[in-house]
């Protein structure tokens, strides 16, 4: 679930990566790279020298001589007279004026001055990746014909860049790699105002994003202006965010900026209508990935969205009523200045505990005005789509940022994460289980945490991370901290060292995220685990774990699954909650196999093995046996929190442990050399992938909402503080009052329900109401059993429940056995009901029974 860049090893692209594929130093197969050579070569007679300086140059003849006079001064001056001690590469954008021969009549004085000329003005970016490419310096700085920086100023630069060097070199492991890589870069922090506006992405951390006055690593300023593809002001953040995904360290320092140099503010409208263009044709490759996502999720739930109000997810049981529920009364709390933590709108008369529910408050909250234009189901439908569609990007985003370099390797490692099997499972009505996008970024801030670069930065933010996702999902967040845990672990095992130097700035930022998470969470959690309706675990039953076969097989809504098959396997359709299928976990092993080189796969292929044997639960049945042996959950089945968790889902863990791994191998796949090799690696990949592709969700009718409720006809039979009781009551098992409820905008309450709450003097967690001897009936009854014969007790335990209730009405909608269950309340009231629209109706307010 992570990679190894926290414990300071360069993953970023494989173990040849830093060189290319070939192990040429500095070649770049990068997206859209115009240049895959190695260093330009300098001019026979020039040789290499210690450091390039880049001029880029367009209408500059009234400062160019300045300029090179300048910069000639201190090199000399700084660095000596000799041939091989510096060069000045300034690059003419197709002038019009006099630029290029004031710089051929300085170069006929001084031979280490060179003039590349363009024959079209293309701008600075392509101005720029000539020279940087034309260079041979062991060092290159970036500077301008202006003078925006003094010369002066490359002191300071050489300093930082020449301490990181001292400290990053000389640190390697078993394979030849740095630990802690030499900075590819030294930024002057003078910045450039529009860039920084515009917050360019990819490069966090740096407050001046900008290039243009910049030195850089020879071999490594070559290696990236050779993967940039665009010609204008924004190729600053097209190569800086291209070192960055390199893995590679970017430092910067202060510089002073000489009075008269032109600032952004000053920047041609032009320009900055062009560094738009292109910056958005840099991000252009995420935004097409976040569509693919957007339009894979569509195509999931698109049953739903044909027919919001007349349509509801097949296999979701009674999860949509709820969910739709949990919506609806957030914005019924918000705008009515309630508590959102509480409410008494079902579970009458004790309430519900929202804050010990999937409330996900976190996005219910937010969308209220979505929800209070369109309605809970619109809300419900949203956040299911775009939930798993961002889910997908963050996925795609954390992989391709620290792992490998092909966006669509990343993207297709971010839709399997994300639209696995298991979550496609989920999806039926378990929003805050596919709904996981705050994952990738809670793990990407503890591995810079393990960086150790900006602690107390890092720890803050990870801290309001986490407390972000307690409002979205607790359970999902306890098992993403289990499945960290794990990979911690399985990574101290694979490299000891690198580990224990993570562990210090990691445990320091554990600390200081606690302290931010504490104040802002000491409340709700009271809440949840002490106050009204608050329980101490949630009873699942015997069977919550996978069978072994789960594992293997495919899931209801997978391409190659069998309903029936994946029925018998699984909880109910809902809780699918392993079903990777056997070419997917095979591929996955193949991988581990192949790459069992590097460390982050080692350490995935632990992190994934441990967790499907721990969701196999504490006891494990041999299939096709009657033997039982004992599983590794059993460890954990009671401690607490895990001892509320359905052990069946810690499976989900492998869904980006099997999205990494497979991102790690089309990397790989996509960059062999031999046509026939990367033809059957993806072969392979297909046959893995295709059995598991996801079905769109099945839809059914959904029961319509008795006119009773809609027309307000129930205004007259239920007072304010009273509770309407449908029949039969709202359980887990049907739960369409909630609908009615949500409907009727919580103008009544309601008896009975569906949601967790305690039972008993141990407040164990249980899913619904504490039911009573008269809900037990007219569920009983409406479910095939006979009506008993009504007796004086029968009468006075009715009475006795619908006090306890603070009932006004008892509601029969017209259904199956509506005539036993009409003769039968009949009988416990001792009247007649009233028929109002399509419902039967008794009085039994005080006084009435």
């Amino acid at each position: 679930m992570t990679d190894t860049t926290a414990t300071g090893e360069t993953e970023a692209t494989g173990e040849t990566e830093a060189t290319g594929e070939t192990g040429e130093t500095g070649k770049t197969e990068g997206p859209g790279a115009k240049t895959t050579g190695g260093p330009a070569a300098a001019p026979a007679w020039l040789g290499a020298v210690g450091l390039s300086v880049v001029i880029p140059a367009h209408e500059d003849a009234h400062r160019i001589g300045a300029a090179l006079d300048a910069f000639r001064a201190h090199l000399d001056a700084r660095f000596g007279s000799g041939p091989g001690d510096w060069e000045l590469v300034v690059v003419d954008d197709a002038s019009t004026d006099a630029t290029a021969a004031l710089v051929e009549a300085a170069a006929a004085d001084e031979p280490r001055i060179r003039l590349i000329r363009s024959e079209e003005h293309r701008g600075r970016g392509a101005a720029l990746r000539a020279g940087v490419l034309a260079s041979a310096g062991e060092r290159v700085l970036l500077a301008d014909a202006g003078l925006g920086t003094p010369p002066a100023e490359l002191d300071r630069l050489e300093q930082a860049l020449g301490a990181e060097n001292r400290e990053g070199h000389g640190n390697q492991d078993s394979h030849g790699n740095h630990e802690d890589p030499a900075p590819a870069a030294v930024l002057g922090r003078t910045g450039n105002r529009l860039v920084r506006a515009l917050g360019i992405p990819g490069i966090p951390g740096f407050r001046a994003d900008t290039c243009g006055f910049a030195l850089f690593d020879g071999d490594r300023a070559r290696a990236a202006f050779g993967a940039s593809v665009l010609d204008g002001p924004a190729i600053d953040a097209e190569v800086l965010r291209w070192v960055r995904r390199q893995g590679w360290q970017v430092a910067e320092v202060p510089v002073r900026r000489t009075a008269a140099a032109p600032t952004a503010a000053t920047t041609a409208t032009g320009d900055r209508r062009r560094a738009l263009k292109e910056l958005f044709r840099l991000n252009s490759g995420g935004l097409a990935v976040a569509a693919a996502f957007i339009a894979l999720s569509v195509y999931v739930f698109h049953g739903l969205w044909a027919d919001l109000d007349g349509r509801y997810l097949k296999d979701a049981l009674q999860d949509q009523n709820q969910w739709e529920w949990f919506v609806g009364v957030a914005t019924d709390n918000i705008t009515h200045l309630r508590n959102p933590l509480f409410t008494l709108a079902q579970g009458m008369p004790d309430g519900v505990n929202l804050m010990a529910n999937a409330t996900m408050l976190g996005l219910t909250v937010p969308l209220i005005p979505v929800t209070l234009l369109f309605g809970e189901t619109v809300t419900f439908a949203l956040v299911l789509t775009l939930g798993m569609a961002a889910s997908a990007w963050t996925w795609y985003w954390l992989i391709r940022r620290r792992l490998v370099r092909s966006r669509w390797a990343a993207a297709a490692g971010g839709a399997l994460a994300a639209f696995a099997p298991p979550m496609v499972s989920h999806a039926n009505g378990h929003p805050n289980f596919v709904v996981l996008f705050m994952l990738p970024l809670i793990i990407d801030r503890a591995l810079r945490l393990c960086e150790g670069r900006n602690v107390v930065r890092d720890g803050v933010l990870l801290g309001l991370f986490a407390t972000y996702q307690i409002f979205l999902g607790e359970e999902p967040l306890l098992i993403a901290a289990l499945g960290m845990l794990i990979f911690s672990l399985a990574y101290l095992l694979v490299d000891r060292e690198r580990a224990l130097a993570a562990a210090r700035p990691l445990g320091l930022g554990l600390v200081i995220a606690a302290a931010v998470c504490v104040p802002l969470l000491v409340f709700p959690l009271y809440w949840q685990f002490f106050g009204p309706q608050s329980y101490h675990s949630v009873l699942h039953g015997d069977n919550a774990g996978n069978s072994p076969r789960a594992l293997v097989e495919y899931a209801a809504r997978s391409l190659f699954g069998d309903a029936e098959t994946a029925g018998r396997l699984s909880l109910n359709t809902t809780e699918q909650n392993a079903f990777y299928g056997w070419p997917l976990l095979a591929l996955g092993v193949a991988v581990c196999v192949w790459m069992w080189r590097r460390r982050v796969v080692r350490a995935l292929a632990i992190t994934g093995a441990v967790a499907l044997a721990l969701s196999l639960g504490p006891w494990v049945p041999v299939p096709r046996t009657d033997v039982v042996l004992p599983g590794p959950w059993r460890l954990m089945v009671k401690l607490p929190l895990f001892e509320s968790v359905i052990e069946g889902r810690v499976a989900m863990v492998c869904a980006p442990v099997l999205g990494v791994l497979l991102a790690l191998a089309l990397d790989r796949i996509v960059r062999m050399r031999t046509r026939e090799l990367r033809t059957l690696g993806l072969l392979a990949v297909a046959a893995a992938l295709v059995p598991v592709l996801p079905l769109p969700l099945a839809v059914r009718e959904r029961a319509p909402v008795p006119a009773f409720i809609t027309s307000g006809a129930w205004k007259g039979y239920v007072k304010d503080g009273e509770a309407l009781v449908p029949v039969p009551l709202p359980d887990p098992g049907q739960a369409d009052a909630l609908h009615w409820q949500v409907e009727a905008d919580f103008g009544f309450r309601l008896a009975g329900g569906y949601f967790n709450g305690p039972w008993g003097p141990d407040r164990i967690g249980i899913y619904g109401a504490t039911p009573r001897h008269l809900s037990n009936l007219l569920r009983d009854v409406r479910y095939g059993q006979q009506p008993p014969e009504i007796t004086p007790q029968w009468r006075e335990q009715a009475r006795r429940d619908l006090e306890f209730w603070k009932a006004g009405a008892v509601v029969l909608p017209f259904q199956d056995r509506e005539a036993e269950l009409r003769d039968m309340i009949s009988e416990l009231l001792g009247r007649q009901p009233e028929k109002v629209a399509d419902v039967w109706v008794w009085r039994v307010g005080p006084g009435q029974v």
